[in-house]
């Protein structure tokens, strides 16, 4: 397992392009027949990519749970949210099957001990995309089709950031400790994910941009608001950024992406927002 520990933002203002890469970006997600995990000392998150081919692959397939979180099995005292971008697949979790097709999601409740991924079709393999974070008690493992999630379509072609959020984990869907995932896409001719940028005190996120075409790249855009960086991120990669760092990030084609937060205030609408013309 990947350990990432919390950057402090004053050093980050220092950071060379490849040190703000190797803290923050997560690349090489989806490894045939494995588990890939980065753990994140930013509200203890771990983000993980698991691409099972010719074999049933388990959650904790080269994770040593006692030595990374203290505890038995992965889940014991975490929950997790899981989508899928591949092709078709299954996962059980404790005995359950779910069929998880494009862009489904699945909630898995802290206390599950076995969690099983497996593809339908092995050269059209799923690409499970998890965040999972530390939870305290239990509530309900939920399937969450895509077309089940609650939609909120915002933005405008004018500022070329029309786009509709998708929220799948989220307090107006079911309860969970402190984690919120949902996933959302822009429309053609917009290449803004969100704009004014903003930070959230409370939480911390993570970003995994996907359907990004062809060679085309979105510059994910972090680090105070006044005193930005950026990364290029290619298609499936993903990126931490700690509570004080905004997040926003603008493509050379309109994309989609996967966004997760944990912490202490699950208030989606809670955040800090930053002019454009006040960034520097």
């Amino acid at each position: 397992m990947d350990i990432r520990y919390s950057a402090n933002q004053r050093d980050v203002k220092r950071y060379t392009t490849e040190e703000l890469r190797d803290e923050f970006l997560i690349q090489n997600l989806y490894v045939a027949n494995e588990v890939v995990a980065v753990y994140s000392h930013v509200d203890r998150m771990v983000t993980l990519g698991c691409m099972p081919t010719t074999e049933v692959v388990s959650i904790d397939k080269g994770i040593d749970c006692w030595k990374n979180f203290g505890t038995h099995y992965f889940l014991e005292r975490r929950e997790i949210g899981i989508f899928n971008i591949g092709g078709a697949g299954t996962i059980k979790a404790d005995g359950e099957e779910f069929k998880m097709g494009y862009k489904d999601c699945l909630y898995i409740t802290k206390g599950t001990k076995e969690v099983l991924f497996a593809s339908e079709d092995p050269e059209k393999p799923a690409k499970f995309y998890m965040v999972s974070a530390p939870a305290h008690t239990s509530y309900t493992t939920t399937f969450i089709p895509i077309d089940k999630a609650a939609k909120r379509p915002c933005g405008a072609a004018e500022t070329a950031n029309k786009r509709t959020i998708n929220q799948f984990i989220h307090p107006d869907v079911l309860k969970t400790c402190q984690l919120s995932m949902g996933m959302t896409y822009l429309e053609p001719g917009s290449v803004w994910n969100t704009m004014p940028s903003h930070t959230h005190e409370r939480r911390m996120e993570v970003y995994m941009y996907f359907e990004v075409p062809g060679d085309n790249v979105v510059f994910h855009m972090m680090g105070e608001p006044t005193e930005t960086r950026h990364i290029v991120m290619k298609n499936e990669e993903a990126v931490i950024s700690p509570s004080w760092s905004i997040h926003s990030g603008v493509g050379t084609s309109n994309y989609t992406f996967i966004w997760a937060m944990g912490g202490e205030n699950m208030e989606f609408d809670d955040m800090d927002t930053m002019m454009p013309n006040e960034m520097k």
